[in-house]
């Protein structure tokens, strides 16, 4: 662990500030005054570590996708599942889901490079699912970018909703479960789990 005076230390600061600030007011509503004091430093030392505010963003979004690929893994054998940890992910992290969705709302398409992290994620699961249905393991009918539109769409339906869960813990719990089941069972009815000989 860098010592918390040393510019990486600031860095981590300035990137811890800047994703939650930007999870909770989004990139317009975000304010560099604010990342700033939340991390410790001035706005003169954002800036010289960020180009702009979209930039700090950019990488925190690219950082936050990092991780939730990490953590749900598609697996073109079984979407349900893969349907049920990203609905995991999100329900335990709602904040993440509003960080990655204010860069759909607020950033303009059009500015994205080729290389750009949400583009390169997405084509890369693309080839999976493409590679799936020429292995056979799902069903070629369907467009590509169809089942990940669906599929994405499906797993994260109840992010955007988890103000009507209970409040009481122990409902909420069950709640979420049966919000987690009605997702599973959707993709399997679509896209059905393989079944490997």
């Amino acid at each position: 662990m860098p010592p918390a005076s040393s510019p990486e230390a600031t860095r981590d600061r300035i990137l811890a500030a800047g994703r939650a600030e930007f999870a909770r007011y989004g990139i317009a509503g975000a304010r560099i005054d604010r990342i700033a004091k939340a991390a410790k430093t001035s706005k003169e030392r954002v800036y010289a570590y960020f180009a702009s505010k979209e930039a700090l963003y950019r990488l925190v979004s690219a950082e936050e996708l990092a991780a939730i690929v990490e953590a749900t893994g598609l697996d073109p054998a079984d979407l349900p599942g893969y349907a049920g940890r990203v609905h995991d992910y999100f329900a335990a992290h709602p904040e993440r889901y509003r960080l990655m969705q204010w860069g759909r709302l607020e950033l303009d398409p059009a500015g994205t490079d080729a290389d750009d992290p949400v583009r390169a994620t997405m084509a890369g699961k693309l080839e999976r699912l493409r590679q799936a249905q020429q292995d056979g393991i799902l069903d070629p009918s369907w467009d590509p970018i169809d089942i990940l539109v669906l599929l994405t769409q499906i797993a994260a339906s109840w992010a955007s909703y988890l103000d009507l869960a209970p409040t009481d813990p122990a409902e909420r719990e069950q709640f979420l479960r049966d919000r987690r089941t009605a997702i599973v069972t959707a993709v399997e009815r679509l896209f059905p789990a393989a079944h490997r000989p």
